[in-house]
């Protein structure tokens, strides 16, 4: 754990994890809390509360390229703040708005959201040397990590004690606290020689970076939110046939819990592992987990799911941080958070379609061949491109060396 150690040793970094989890951990809970709103607040059915759910999901995978844009032109507190400005005014209105106006407004919230962590991502690559940064990435990715598990679980356990209107309160104000703290904290989103590059060449055209190996790892960043997602669903589908669905929530939190050891450990080791064979290894693992019988034989084989869900998460966020020049790093990271939105937002579809037509086994079968074939495609895609190395100026690492305690 010394890498840790060191890790959270560089200046500023804590404050900037911590600050970040707030803000993160409420995000992660956004669908959840309008979800409930609509159902409880507004006393309509299912249907319009995933109509007002989709608004906001598609507003972030659109937002997300184009807030990372803004950032690479204007700088970060001006994104910040305008965002921040955004969400007070939304949930603030939540409980007065008739449904139609909601749907829009929703989708509004979600284009402006707080960037929070694609804003994590780049400060990590700006403030760590390259052998700190597989290690900071996957404790970004625990923190994802620990933030999917705790927000939705407080919203739900919020909304059966107080009114909806007021947990949309609550959530925004914990959106607006994170965002105003990152502001704050403004870290760096580049290293100075970074900086005086970008100064003196500008803008680098799409066409030089968004190319074959990008889209090679935002498949990836596609695929492995699809699974994820979809084996959500799947382990619901499963404990509902067997009349068990009361235990999902525990098989759910051996999944978190897997998966924040295998990003600790990942983080840990000497050599990184290609992303496309650990997205590969972990579609693998999921495709028999349906073949679980009771909840606590499938507690068991959600390990190895868990297990390799952050670390790959992890190598996505790396790859990203490589293949991005430093001028358009927000933009690609808003377009790796663009595709992990769009996989979170299709795979419960894809792979309700998979439990319909046949058990829900096949539920953990279809997510799990949709993380193969991304990494396949992955794979071959990066062949044709492979990767830069995890190379910086000489000068920036010189200067960085004490930090590594």
């Amino acid at each position: 754990m010394t890498g840790y150690r060191q890790i959270l040793a560089v200046p500023g970094m804590a404050p900037l994890l911590g600050v970040s989890f707030l803000a993160r951990t409420a995000i992660t809970a956004v669908v959840m809390a309008l979800t409930m709103y609509v159902v409880l607040g507004l006393d309509m059915g299912y249907v319009a509360a995933g109509g007002a759910a989709a608004a906001l999901t598609t507003g972030l995978a659109l937002g997300g390229p184009l807030l990372g844009r803004v950032i690479d032109r204007r700088g970060l507190r001006t994104v910040l703040l305008a965002t921040v400005l955004v969400q007070a005014v939304f949930w603030l209105s939540v409980p007065i708005l008739p449904y139609g106006a909601l749907v829009g407004a929703a989708f509004a919230a979600g284009l402006l959201m707080v960037p929070a962590q694609p804003v994590t991502r780049q400060a990590i690559t700006a403030m760590t040397t390259a052998e700190q940064r597989r290690a900071a990435f996957a404790l970004e990715s625990v923190q994802g990590e620990l933030s999917y598990m705790v927000g939705p679980a407080v919203v739900i356990l919020c909304a059966a004690q107080v009114s909806p209107g007021v947990v949309a309160w609550g959530l925004g104000a914990a959106i607006v606290a994170g965002g105003t703290g990152i502001a704050w904290l403004n870290p760096p989103l580049r290293t100075e020689d970074e900086t005086d590059v970008v100064g003196a060449v500008g803008r680098p055209p799409r066409r030089e970076w968004l190319g074959v190996g990008m889209f090679a790892v935002l498949t990836m960043a596609f695929g492995t939110t699809v699974l994820l997602s979809g084996v959500d669903l799947a382990i619901v589908a499963t404990l509902e046939e067997a009349g068990q669905v009361s235990w999902a929530a525990v098989v759910v939190a051996v999944l978190g819990v897997a998966s924040v050891a295998g990003g600790l450990i990942y983080g840990a080791l000497s050599r990184p592992l290609p992303t496309w064979l650990l997205l590969g290894l972990l579609g693998l693992v999921t495709i028999p987990v349906g073949l679980a019988p009771d909840w606590r034989w499938l507690c068991v084989a959600v390990v190895g799911t868990g297990f390799l869900a952050a670390p790959t998460l992890s190598a996505v966020a790396g790859a990203v941080s490589r293949l991005a020049p430093a001028g358009v790093r927000g933009e690609a990271t808003g377009l790796q958070s663009s595709a992990q939105s769009a996989g979170f937002a299709l795979g419960s579809p894809i792979v309700g379609v998979a439990i319909d037509v046949s058990v829900p086994a096949g539920g953990f079968a279809a997510a799990g061949l949709a993380g193969v074939a991304a990494a396949l495609t992955g794979c071959l895609l990066s062949r044709r491109c492979p990767e830069p190395p995890d190379i910086e100026p000489a000068t920036s690492a010189a200067r960085r060396a004490p930090s590594k305690g």
